[in-house]
């Protein structure tokens, strides 16, 4: 079947999963697919949070833990404040947000869940460096939780496992036919690679993009992000898998995207004065 009628299938189907199923990212104003309950997918990540506070070894390190809550403090703020100024609805309106800082130096990552739920793990600190770094980071995580991709996301595989099955039932079964002969899931690797990663990509990079708007709404010196994936890179070692495999785009991609932001970012969405 051809890649592009299959992504329109898959794509944002107003006319035959309804109207409500459709919305928009706020500020990028690109379609998106929600057919999951946001609230519901809330509370579950909420949960899932608890569960990773009794689990894993969270630090001891008050003023690294205080600096991340201050950082979100700003950022909470500033988007906030961005929205009703903007006269849009905020889109963290019914988000309980929580910041932890978890004890681990091999792990260079942070994230945030949906609804306002933060970690970030003390292995990043090392790839930040500073306050300006440590804040395009969070800005970088809250913005998956603004622009809501973990429902979309989530709304995107319940989608593609059915057209993946109505395909299989239309081909008479030839699907299955061949993943039991290949003894592997060759239909979801090449959905996977084909259609979910380049997915995935455009989310990291519209992330990027909302990070970086975020940051600079907050007060923080967004030239520090680009110089973030040049030190990520140089962790890596070189050993970043090829783009065309991977749920992210490129550390060289990122930096150059982030670089053409600059004066865009800067210009129209300036810092908001804290109160």
């Amino acid at each position: 079947m051809d890649r592009r009628f299959f992504l329109q299938v898959l794509g944002c189907g107003c006319l035959s999963l309804g109207i409500s199923a459709c919305s928009t990212v706020p500020i990028t104003e690109r379609k998106q697919l929600k057919l999951l309950s946001e609230s519901k997918l809330n509370a579950k990540a909420a949960q899932i949070y608890e569960k990773i506070k009794e689990k894993e070894k969270l630090s001891e390190d008050i003023n690294t833990l205080n600096e991340i809550r201050d950082i979100g403090k700003k950022i909470e703020y500033s988007i906030s404040e961005y929205f009703e100024r903007s006269n849009i609805e905020d889109p963290t309106a019914n988000f309980d947000w929580e910041y932890i800082l978890i004890d681990n130096k091999k792990v260079k990552n942070a994230w945030c869940m949906p609804g306002g739920k933060i970690a970030v793990y003390s292995g990043i600190l090392e790839v930040t460096k500073n306050t300006n770094g440590l804040a395009s980071v969070m800005s970088h995580e809250i913005a998956h939780a603004v622009a809501k991709h973990s429902v979309e996301r989530a709304s995107r595989s319940v989608l593609l496992q059915t057209g993946t099955s109505i395909i299989d039932i239309a081909t008479g079964g030839k699907l299955s036919t061949i993943n039991r002969s290949t003894g592997m899931n060759t239909v979801g690797l090449l959905s996977q690679i084909g259609i979910m990663n380049p997915f995935n990509r455009k989310q990291e990079s519209e992330a990027d993009y909302l990070g970086l708007i975020f940051s600079s709404l907050s007060g923080y010196d967004i030239r520090e992000a680009p110089k973030i994936w040049k030190r990520m890179k140089k962790a890596h070692k070189g050993k970043e898998p090829p783009e065309f495999l991977s749920t992210h785009p490129s550390s060289d991609n990122r930096i150059k995207k982030l670089n053409a932001w600059m004066n865009e970012v800067v210009l129209n969405y300036p810092p908001i004065e804290q109160s």
